[in-house]
């Protein structure tokens, strides 16, 4: 039997960046502290400390430990040294932004983080050792060769990713992508008095220039934003009523995700203020358009993908500003999720980005040979 990629490995890797980002958002104001660099080190406890800080920090830490140990186990690694690297990444990673928090005036490097993210590091590797020593890791194989081809860990990661992003306010459900105004805006405002800024005349209020947009655009939006990770699935799933199963999965998992973005970002009395008859309709049309696509072979989904993915983009790009999102993001900044929700935000403006590049490198793939699913 063929052996998969390990999809744990890519989410790692994309699990590191998101610690990154939270650990040294927002990334200015760089400057040479006054005090040794590790100073933090041998600080005593913390006079000022809540128990949300020490619960984050180790929960934080535990998708990362299993995860490393995890893509060590799959890469061939034995279990003793996974466990030890899984463990010395971990408090390394955490190392590295304590020290790099010495250089940002707003965030304070701690011993106590350093510790509790070590731990949460532990709590992980020993969890996802549990997980391997009572063969979870073979049942899993198992059934994703049911259900996936052998090389699917990246469209694998991509849907994992999908709802993340969907937390972040959106101009319209699941239409994500919406980039090229805060591309334009930057540019603009990079450029600025400098003999090119001439030719970004007038990026920098696209933004303002934009109108409503239609029923019908928001219809469009709504359909093609559940049929993008929909063909994704089919290009790396095997043929059959799996492909089904994958589209009923999607819709609820596209639901259950807007409404606890829209309980997060507004008030949980208003948790399904999404669910429109409108909103409805494109999705009931969006999952009977994936249900169609269902049988077509995995190449020629990720041809379809892109097509959508191509669409998807287009149209959101002419989409305006959520006109709640001031308000939702100023809550946010006010309380305890700025940091997720930053990451969510690149999440939901890169994904489709991303998955355009990952069809592109599924259409180049060579075939992989027929299997007859289980």
């Amino acid at each position: 039997m063929a052996r998969h990629r390990s999809s744990a490995a890519p989410l790692a890797w994309l699990y590191a960046a998101l610690i990154v980002y939270a650990s040294l958002y927002p990334f200015t104001g760089w400057r040479v502290p006054g005090v040794s660099t590790l100073a933090f080190l041998g600080l005593p406890w913390p006079r000022w400390w809540t128990w949300f800080d020490l619960v984050t920090n180790l929960v934080g830490y535990i998708p990362f430990g299993a995860l490393v140990f995890g893509a060590l186990v799959r890469g061939d690694v034995r279990i003793r040294p996974a466990i030890v690297l899984a463990c010395v990444a971990g408090t390394a990673l955490s190392l590295t932004m304590e020290f790099l928090q010495n250089f940002l005036p707003q965030r304070v490097s701690s011993n106590v983080d350093l510790g509790t993210n070590a731990l949460g590091t532990f709590m992980g590797v020993a969890l996802g050792w549990w997980v391997h020593v009572r063969g979870g890791v073979e049942r899993w194989q198992v059934a994703r060769d049911r259900w996936f081809i052998t090389r699917s860990a990246g469209g694998l990661a991509l849907l994992l990713l999908w709802p993340v992003g969907l937390l972040f306010p959106l101009p319209v459900p699941l239409a994500q992508g919406q980039v090229l105004a805060r591309v334009q805006e930057a540019l603009a405002q990079w450029v600025d008095g400098t003999p090119i800024a001439p030719w970004f005349e007038g990026w920098a209020d696209a933004e303002m220039e934009r109108t409503a947009l239609s029923p019908g655009g928001e219809f469009a939006m709504i359909a093609l934003g559940l049929l993008a990770p929909c063909m994704i699935a089919f290009s790396v799933a095997r043929p059959g009523w799996r492909r089904l199963v994958l589209v009923l999965g999607a819709t609820a998992l596209g639901c259950l995700t807007t409404t606890l973005s829209t309980a997060l970002n507004f008030n949980p009395q208003h948790l399904l203020a999404w669910s429109t008859p409108q909103a409805l309709a494109a999705l009931a049309f969006g999952a009977l358009l994936a249900s169609l696509m269902s049988v077509a072979p995995s190449r020629a989904a990720a041809g379809l993908g892109l097509m959508v993915l191509t669409a998807l983009v287009t149209v959101v790009a002419q989409a305006p500003a959520d006109p709640y999102f001031a308000q939702s993001l100023q809550l946010w900044e006010q309380g305890r999720f700025i940091r997720f929700h930053g990451a969510a935000r690149w999440v939901g403006w890169l994904w489709p980005y991303a998955a355009i590049v990952y069809l592109l490198a599924r259409l180049g793939a060579k075939d992989e040979p027929p299997k007859m699913p289980v």
